[in-house]
């Protein structure tokens, strides 16, 4: 035997191993990172995943394709020019006449060819500004060149913080406002388990038909009721450079939550979930301030329960059930009367 066949044969033996290696499988398994990010991409909303380098955002993204069965196009924002996104300027028989059509580069023929897909912009930190510029449309109106992406196609980014970033640059405020951010952390039991050949399975959110025009009634309400109440969130450009290269609110944001919050409620997903996709959109500040907002939308009114002591229903959470309770202390204080008053102990003692 050759030695180069020797060698052959070692390599092959080598192959061998790392296919068994590379060899895993998924399982149903709570993760409120991966049931956020899939909402998102089935709410056809941009997603950018920060995280620091190797904590598995290319791998959560990989995954997330082969589940959702959607071709993954992965394009790294840093070694495009812009002229990648805009398109580059193609010179027909007569320009005056039929102008300057702007030829797309291959990925993006392809993804429209296919009519499907998972457009993956990764480190986009990394990318300039004049690629970021050139982004915007790609992002928000999903053209590249002269091509507009079709609406199978989802679009999912991810950057690395400026500071573990090699070369990075902060987000444009512009083009951060077009993303749902989620900050993608490490589970120490999603990571053993997988290790060991078992990952979580991303899965589209199981939507309820018959709750399709209550959860869009609900997400305008929760919103817009919001909104007339804090006008000043409608549209808060951030003073730092780095916050605004996050979420923060604009009526562009403030439409995203609202998709995502009647996509959550539609889903029945955990307030966990919610609030990482409320806060993606809007920032933490508004985002919170929202969610405060929609546990008290969900308060019982106090003379409901006043009129009907036994067939009271608290709120099972304890900040919400205290504040139940305060409501109907305050009910019967505006108006002392008797019968409101043995009602208003009824309800106390329950």
């Amino acid at each position: 035997m050759s030695s180069h066949t020797a060698t052959g044969d070692r390599l092959s033996v080598a192959e061998d191993l790392l296919s068994l290696l590379r060899t895993t499988t998924t399982e149903p398994r709570p993760d409120e990172q991966l049931e956020a990010l899939t909402l998102a991409v089935a709410a056809d909303l941009p997603v950018l995943l920060w995280g620091e380098p190797g904590i598995g955002k290319t791998a959560a993204l990989t995954q997330l394709a082969a589940s959702l069965d959607l071709p993954l196009t992965t394009v790294i924002a840093s070694v495009h020019e812009p002229s990648d996104f805009s398109g580059l300027p193609i010179v027909g028989d007569d320009p005056a006449v039929e102008g300057v059509p702007m030829a797309p580069p291959q990925w993006a023929v392809e993804l429209v060819r296919a009519g499907r897909g998972l457009l993956f912009l990764d480190e986009l930190s990394t990318a300039t500004p004049a690629v970021q510029a050139a982004l915007l449309r790609v992002v928000l109106e999903r053209k590249v060149g002269a091509l507009r992406l079709p609406p199978g196609v989802r679009i999912v980014a991810a950057a690395n913080p400026r500071a573990s970033a090699a070369d990075g640059w902060e987000l444009s405020p512009p083009l951060a406002n077009r993303f749902v951010h989620l900050y993608w952390v490490h589970d120490r039991e999603v990571v053993v388990r997988g290790l060991g050949g078992v990952w979580p399975r991303a899965e589209l959110p199981r939507l309820i038909a018959g709750r399709l025009p209550q959860a869009v009634a609900f997400a305008r309400r929760a919103v817009c009721g919001f909104l007339e109440a804090r006008p000043t969130l409608i549209h808060r450009l951030p003073n730092s450079e780095t916050r605004r290269g996050g979420a923060w609110p604009s009526p562009r944001s403030w439409e995203a939550a609202l998709t995502l919050l009647a996509f959550g409620t539609a889903a029945g997903v955990s307030r966990d979930v919610l609030a990482l996709l409320v806060r993606g959109a809007v920032g933490d500040g508004p985002g919170l301030e929202l969610l405060a907002h929609l546990d008290r939308m969900e308060l019982p009114d106090p003379e409901s329960l006043l009129a009907d002591p036994d067939a009271a229903e608290l709120p099972e959470r304890g900040d919400l059930r205290q504040a139940a309770l305060e409501a109907v202390v305050a009910a019967v204080g505006a108006r002392p009367e008797r019968a409101r008053w043995e009602a208003g102990w009824a309800v106390l003692v329950r």
